[in-house]
């Protein structure tokens, strides 16, 4: 697991929100969902971005204000999309009473909806190329004062000008928009970023400047106060691959030091490669990251179906390369349909995504709210719960000690959990591109004469052990199976 999660025992991540949920009510409606989540073993809970935003309709991304957790009457209305600020607070209570930690959504990377614009010198850059300059430096007006007239200087009394940011995306003076690089007095573009565009800075709204002094104590200062006043566990980072490395490393240390057994995970929406290695090492490896490549492998393998070959599944990925510092998912908000990065595993392969973060012996899984409860909006998706809460239970009664892949061939992966002394059962998995095949694998001697089933209830016919500790296990065509001993009641 991740550094501070390493020791929940096949811990499960449950990401709260998909992206089309209805506008309020969200609050009360998860706390009726504690019940589910404990049922299912889940440990942790991520929940949506509740710092007010633009207004809302928005998801939480269009961030204005840190210290508005639905207080203040700002941006049309007290509450955000979700809820109020004393919804939050009972929410993470109730689940913190169930015995499931909470990780806030944190959006450090840009702000948006500034109070009033004001004037200052930039210049143009190519969108492409971040690096190269279309014009010359001139005067623009742009909206970067922020002010929160509706907290009136509660809990912060910083205002966000003009020099706080790097960047901005419209130009009120001409009306134009594109991407200006802030100029003045040491500003310029991070250079511990992605290096995509050039340099990959700045993403939207105006772009936070986290070399700037006065930011970085602002910044500091507000994640004292939004863990005491929430009691959250850990930080989700928004658009990490955006936002300076050194500044990332300074603010976890910062952190750390004075909150014991705090998570961090991040989103660096990128494949991984050395680039990615490097982001971790100067982040101190403090930080987990959501396995993107392995995203892309299973959408990969849903779309390719026989012709991809299963066993190249983890080729890449930072479960592989880098298996303690891996969070592991199959869909999330931005890559479902419709979103800006969107690229979903369809849904016949579904079970074989979900069976290979939630039943190996790597990772962090993290269940999708959109893949479990379904999404919502114009094109409503129906979600997988009766599966995902039977391979949960798996994970959490069978998916225990040393692990044994079988590379059997480029339609047919598998592998044995041999489980521990306090789970001593073990489980085979086996999941399918191709046709109906049937193998038989050694499970071990002291397994002979027992009999196996399919937990899934997909393989009707159980298995026998024979003498020399081997079955013969079925796997249906473009399916999964996942086979243990029968008399181990699942808890």
């Amino acid at each position: 697991m991740g550094r501070m999660e390493k020791n929940v025992k096949n811990g499960i991540m449950f990401q709260g929100f998909e992206w089309y949920l209805p506008s309020g009510g969200y609050f009360a409606d998860m706390e009726n969902k504690i019940p589910d989540l404990v049922a299912a073993g889940i440990n942790s809970v991520w929940l949506p971005p509740q710092c007010k935003a633009t207004g809302v309709f928005d998801v939480g991304y269009g961030i204005y204000d840190l210290y508005d957790l639905g207080e203040f009457d700002q941006k049309g209305e007290q509450r955000t999309k979700y809820g109020t600020k004393e919804e939050y607070l009972q929410l993470i209570r109730a689940l913190h009473e169930a015995g499931i930690r909470v990780y806030a959504d944190v959006v450090l990377n840009h702000k948006a909806g500034a109070d009033e614009s004001e004037h200052f010198d930039a210049v143009q850059v190519n969108p492409a190329n971040r690096t190269e300059e279309i014009g010359d430096v001139h005067e623009i007006e742009a909206w970067t004062h922020f002010h929160f007239p509706g907290r009136r200087g509660k809990y912060s009394d910083f205002q966000w000008h003009w020099y706080h940011f790097t960047g901005v995306d419209f130009d009120q003076k001409s009306g134009e928009s594109g991407v200006y690089r802030v100029v003045g007095d040491g500003k310029g573009w991070a250079y511990g970023v992605s290096g995509e565009k050039g340099n990959f800075d700045y993403l939207m709204f105006a772009d936070i400047d986290h070399h700037h002094p006065e930011v970085r104590e602002e910044l500091f200062r507000w994640a004292d106060w939004m863990i005491e006043e929430t009691g959250v566990d850990g930080f989700r980072v928004d658009a990490a691959k955006h936002i300076d490395r050194t500044f990332m490393r300074d603010f976890i240390n910062y952190v750390d030091e004075k909150h014991e057994d705090f998570y961090w995970f991040g989103e660096y929406w990128q494949a991984y490669s050395d680039k990615t290695g490097k982001y971790m090492e100067i982040t101190e490896y403090d930080m987990d990251l959501f396995d993107v490549t392995l995203h892309y492998n299973l959408v990969a393998a849903a779309r390719g179906g026989k012709s991809y070959d299963i066993r190249k599944i983890f080729d890449g990925t930072l479960v592989k390369e880098h298996p303690a510092m891996a969070v592991t998912f199959v869909n999330n908000h931005d890559s479902q349909p419709g979103q800006s990065l969107e690229n979903f595993v369809d849904r016949w392969f579904i079970p074989h995504a979900y069976a290979l973060i939630l039943l190996r012996k790597d990772g962090y899984p993290c269940v999708f709210y959109g893949d479990y409860y379904g999404i919502s909006g114009e094109n409503p998706i129906e979600g997988n719960k009766e599966l995902l809460d039977k391979l949960m239970k798996l994970r959490n009664s069978f998916a225990y000690g040393d692990q044994e892949d079988h590379m059997i061939s480029e339609n047919i992966l598998g592998w044995t959990r041999h489980g521990t002394k306090e789970h001593p059962g073990k489980m085979v998995t086996l999941l399918n591109t191709g046709d109906a095949a049937t193998m038989e694998l050694f499970i071990g001697k002291e397994q002979a004469g027992k009999t196996y089933a399919d937990y899934l209830g997909i393989q009707e016919e159980s298995v026998q052990i024979n003498e020399e500790g081997k079955g013969s296990f079925t796997v249906g065509p473009g399916s999964i199976a996942c086979w243990a001993e029968t008399g181990n009641p699942i808890d």
